[in-house]
Formats: structure tokens, sequence, C-alpha cells
């Protein structure tokens, strides 16, 4: 019994003089409240993976080195609900063997893309793209694979920063699509990378596309 409740005058009445003392709580109500924390907590948990945000691995070297193998980002789900796809995003999608990939929007619907120019670079719409030192891997080409493609509409052109080391649209010339991804496969935006902890940066979206029309 708390001393609060217990009879007679003496330091638990004087401590509570003036309030009515409040009855103890029971053990049975404690634990109802942390249950109901607890799977409160796992709601609002799940509610935000569904819809917002969801965490991801990077198990291959075909983002070198914008992403390294074992790095995690997070990807915002909603960004492409609120406005379009955009050219230079880093996306998660669901790739040519039905399983979750991670690469760069150089294409969207619409666009004409074309490797490669006179300088060997990626042309955007005839705009010749300026990839290196910005996040093409060191020492990689734009491309060794030639293509050229008119995006259709409502698809993109995605290709991994290591360019020797990614099987991207490049790679799917005859799916039917010029190996371009419907945006409906696109699971959302990833804007940070997270772990480890020495490497935590946001991805945001290079200033290469800029004067592409």
């Amino acid at each position: 019994m708390s001393e609060a409740a217990a009879g007679g005058a003496g330091e638990g009445e004087r401590a509570t003089a003036g309030k009515k003392a409040r009855p103890a709580k029971r053990k049975g109500s404690g634990l109802l409240e942390t249950l109901l924390y607890v799977l409160g907590g796992v709601v609002v948990a799940l509610l935000v993976h569904t819809f917002l945000l969801q965490s991801f691995y990077i198990p291959s070297e075909s983002m070198q080195n914008t992403l390294l193998v074992d790095d995690y980002v997070v990807v915002n789900k909603l960004a492409y609900k609120l406005g379009p796809v955009e050219r230079g995003d880093i996306v998660v999608f669901k790739g040519w063997n039905g399983e979750d990939t991670i690469k760069r929007v150089i294409g969207v619907g619409g666009d004409h893309v074309k490797c490669c120019d006179a300088k060997h670079r990626i042309t955007v719409n005839g705009t010749p793209l300026d990839e290196e030192g910005k996040y093409l891997y060191p020492g990689a080409k734009p491309s060794d694979r030639e293509f050229d493609v008119k995006v259709p509409m409502g698809r993109l052109w995605l290709m991994g920063d290591h360019r020797n080391n990614s099987a991207d649209s490049r790679f799917y010339p005859d799916d039917g699509h010029y190996g371009t991804i419907s945006e409906d496969d696109v699971t959302g935006r990833a804007f940070v990378r997270y772990w480890p902890l020495n490497r935590i940066s946001l991805l945001s979206r290079p200033d290469t596309f800029s004067a592409v029309r």
C-alpha cells in the first residue's frame, strides 16, 4: 500500500495536503499502456515503410564511386507522387530481372539519348553530358556500347555510374522497350546515404543535366 493511501496522520498525509490521494495504478493497466505504445510504434513504422521511406543496401559495384558495396540509402517513396522523375535522379526500381535495382536516370520520356558524339560523350536531345569528374567512375568511358534511343513516354533510360561494371538500359535493347523501364516500376528516389557513418551524405541531383532541354 502506498504512503499516500496509508491511514492516520503521517508523512504521507502531509505530503499530499490539500490534494485528494490518487488510487494506486494496477500493474495490468501499466502493461496495457506499454503494449499500446509498442503497437502504435509498429503501426507507424509500417505506414512509413509502406508509403513514405524505405531503406536499401547496395549489393554491387555498378554505382561506384557514388555508392559503394554495402552502403545503405534511404528512398523517398512519395517523391514521384508529388512530382516527375528528373534526369540525374538516383532511383530504386524493379529491374530487368524483377529484382530491386538502383541506377541513375539519364533520359526521361520523350528524350533522345545517344552514344556517342565526336568527343565520346553521351548526348540527351543533342546536348552532350559532362559526366567526368561529376559522378562517372574515374577512368570509365561514358559508354563502350553505342545506342540511339527515343525514350517512350512514361519510361526511363537508366545507367550506372560505373559504366564498365553496370548492366543497365544499354544491355536490353531487344526487350521490347529499348532497354527502358516504366515509371510505374520505380519505388522512389534515393536521397541520402546513411551508412557507413563516415559516408553519410545527401544524394543530390548533379547540375550535369541542367542544360538539357
